[in-house]
């Protein structure tokens, strides 16, 4: 009887934890939503006050004892570091320090033109600012990155030469893009290549990109893995291929069930440790996974992940929503966001049918680990071919048309594109500290990056918009007593 006693006692505890646990993870949520809530309150209150006749730079000349008290709302905003620090916005504040005129709203969106609603953002190609580009820290890590990243999948695609892929990386570079992922699954060794001899020929410093790439997807199935061999093997040859001395952040790309953690936490802790990478971080594990590998680390003393690349996008929200923000509170790992524009949007020519292939719904494809050689050399053969198979059923395929006319309509009415939108709407989380962007164009990358203008726009009111045409924001299970179901 008494040992019954304490075994109920016991679970009554457990569960007030847990309470309390999800109790706290609600009220820090809720701080956070008010802190955004606020931050654009004060976004707006600036782009309305650009309705005013007469600039802020005239009033203060007129009135020069009112001049601290219009300083201070600049002051306050919490991207005025990240601009500080991109070398081009203290130009135009020298420029409006000598009268040329720009006010403080034009010194935030600077380049932004009011064009045609159904035109999407453009910005002067000669300005030296990306409105709205910041620098965030890469998890709990001290790492740096840009808020939105090149992801070189199309860039270095057999479509595209190597030319075009250069003016692709130029642009990036000039745009105060720092971070370039790579991936042998994606364009095989070319990308490390072409990368390596672009950043050797145009002599850039070191301390000013930031390259990641990826291990255990090949073609060939002794490569194949995450044991401490393969490893290793990997590390050294994007080295040598990238023409670098060291990699920023090595991401692990799933995780290997045929393959202790321990071993791989360990080996990754080796190249650390012998100057060959900086980081490691994992790209499409669960939240169990990650919690293992950190688990791993702390046991056996070695560097823990500091992020996680996950899909994200408005038609899959669950894992970077719910569970990536947890795993940032508790142990620090960040996240890498990709696919906003590559959901796989086909539309026909009559307008009457439009399909969506998310990515997370192929995730099924490379589920078996017999690792044989027919399996992925099938995959190689058929390319995308089996995406028709993997389409959405019709009554699910109806219902993601009628949502996409409808991010159509409300697209136009903010003046951009759907995939503009997209982005924005990505960004506006602020557990992304890196959004991945994939450009086969000059051109598709620079529009892409005018989406940063969008972010202010997004106020609450729009975004409960998104939502009402998404209604696909996810939630956690109510949390269930084990005393109820005894």
């Amino acid at each position: 009887m008494d040992r019954a006693k304490e075994h109920h006692r016991s679970q009554r505890e457990q569960w007030e934890i847990r309470q309390l646990d999800n109790d706290l993870l609600q009220q820090r949520q809720s701080e956070r939503d008010r802190e955004r809530e606020l931050k654009e309150l004060a976004e707006q209150r600036l782009l309305l006050a650009d309705e005013h006749d007469v600039s802020d730079l005239q009033f203060i000349k007129r009135n020069p004892h009112i001049k601290e008290r219009c300083r201070a709302p600049i002051a306050s905003l919490d991207c005025m570091e990240e601009f500080s620090a991109g070398s081009g916005l203290s130009g135009l504040a020298d420029r409006a320090a000598d009268g040329g005129g720009l006010t403080k709203e034009q010194l935030l969106l600077a380049g932004l033109t009011h064009s045609a609603p159904t035109a999407p953002l453009q910005l002067n190609r000669t300005a030296n600012v990306t409105p709205g580009l910041r620098y965030r820290n890469l998890g709990k890590s001290g790492l740096r990155v840009s808020n939105i990243g090149l992801g070189t999948w199309p860039t270095f695609s057999p479509n595209v030469t190597e030319e075009q892929a250069e003016q692709i990386i130029v642009l990036a570079v000039e745009s105060g893009i720092n971070a370039f992922d790579l991936s042998e699954a994606h364009s095989g060794t070319r990308a490390e290549v072409e990368l390596g001899r672009i950043l050797t020929r145009r002599g850039w410093k070191r301390t000013t990109f930031i390259v990641t790439t990826k291990i255990y997807w090949s073609t060939r199935s002794e490569e194949r893995g995450l044991s401490r061999k393969h490893i290793i093997e990997s590390v050294k040859a994007s080295l040598s291929r990238l023409q670098l001395s060291y990699i920023d952040v090595v991401i692990v790309h799933k995780a290997d069930p045929m393959c202790p953690m321990e071993e791989v936490v360990r080996a990754m802790n080796y190249v650390i440790n012998q100057g060959w990478v900086m980081y490691w971080g994992t790209a499409r594990w669960s939240p169990v996974e990650i919690m293992e590998a950190y688990t791993n680390c702390r046991q056996f003393n070695c560097v823990t992940p500091i992020v996680e690349q996950a899909e994200y996008h408005l038609f899959c929200r669950e894992k970077t929503e719910l569970h990536m923000p947890e795993l940032y509170n508790k142990i620090g790992v960040g996240l890498m966001a990709w696919s906003p524009i590559s959901m796989g949007l086909s539309q026909s020519k009559d307008d009457s049918t439009i399909q969506l292939f998310s990515r997370a719904s192929f995730r099924n494809k490379y589920s078996s680990f017999s690792w044989t050689e027919d399996e992925t050399a099938a995959a190689n053969k058929e390319g995308y071919g089996w995406m028709k198979e993997r389409s959405q059923p019709a009554e699910e395929s109806r219902k993601y048309s009628e949502r996409i006319r409808e991010l159509n309509s409300l697209a136009e009415r903010l003046g951009c594109s759907l995939a503009q939108l997209t982005i924005a709407w990505t960004l506006k989380n602020e557990s992304v500290q890196c959004l991945l962007l994939g450009a086969s164009n000059v051109d598709q990358l620079y529009e892409s990056i005018q989406a940063l203008q969008l972010i202010p726009k997004l106020n609450v009111s729009m975004v409960q918009d998104i939502e009402k045409i998404l209604e696909n924001k996810p939630t956690r299970p109510p949390m269930v007593s084990t005393l109820a179901l005894r």
